[in-house]
């Protein structure tokens, strides 16, 4: 990055190092204070920087009035709920995704389905399982599952599908059951006690209920947690992937 002084006052920096050669280039900075990360494959930071966006978004939503005050203050109290709902997670799938992973140590393809909010998060868990585990692994827009992705899709193709409530919950069943008519083996990131969601998947990833808006924050733990376990499962440095490094140089 260069700080082109003609634009100069637009440039903010989120970063988790305020040292950093990111904080000299930019006149602005957004510290997401989430203490040093020794692994190289990102989660902590990952999480901090967006709970950093979503923070930045209430701020301009309440100078622009894009949002009611209410629903701005109601989405804050959320934000301050979600750590409690992450070591929910942590203390309730962490020794099932453990046991999971012993499934998938010969598995070479993984495919991972999100729309909307958790289309990010889909390619996060893809990011995260090539990174640590070597597997190869796509995230696909789940709208788009016909347009190419849905030709890999067999018995020996694991699809990994995020459920979570919201606009595009349905949808998101329906491509999952085009998935399974193709014998592919479904696992799903779904809210806690859903129905619906047990009869669709073979394996499932509950969560807790949230504001869909932010269900990101809990739907990419588990994820994090599959990449980890299958990586340990096959014996791999899960701190010091091969070929990464915590910072690069690029052209």
């Amino acid at each position: 990055a260069h700080a082109d002084p003609r634009f100069a006052p637009r440039l903010v920096g989120i970063t988790n190092r305020p040292e950093s050669s990111l904080s000299r280039l930019v006149p602005h900075i957004i510290d997401t204070h989430a203490g040093i990360e020794i692994g190289v494959a990102a989660t902590k930071t990952f999480t901090a920087q967006v709970m950093a966006f979503y923070f930045l978004a209430l701020d301009l939503a309440y100078r622009r009035q894009t949002l009611p005050p209410e629903r701005i203050e109601t989405i804050i109290g959320q934000l301050h709920q979600l750590p409690a709902h992450i070591e929910q997670v942590l203390e309730s799938q962490e020794r099932y995704i453990e046991e999971l992973a012993h499934e998938f140590n010969e598995t070479q393809d993984f495919i991972f389905l999100g729309r909307g909010v958790n289309f990010p998060i889909a390619l996060e868990g893809a990011l995260k399982l090539k990174e640590i585990s070597y597997i190869h692994a796509e995230g696909y827009p789940a709208g788009e599952m016909k347009h190419g992705p849905i030709a890999l899709l067999d018995a020996k193709v694991p699809v990994v599908a995020i459920a979570m409530p919201g606009s595009v919950y349905e949808k998101v069943l329906s491509n999952a059951q085009e998935a399974k008519a193709r014998d592919a083996q479904l696992i799903g990131v779904v809210p806690m006690g859903n129905d619906d969601a047990a009869e669709t998947f073979d394996r499932l990833l509950p969560v807790p209920v949230v504001d869909e808006l932010l269900s990101p924050i809990v739907a990419v733990i588990p994820l994090q947690l599959l990449a980890y376990h299958i990586a340990a499962r096959r014996g791999l440095d899960v701190d010091q992937p091969r070929n990464l490094a915590k910072s690069v140089t690029v052209e």
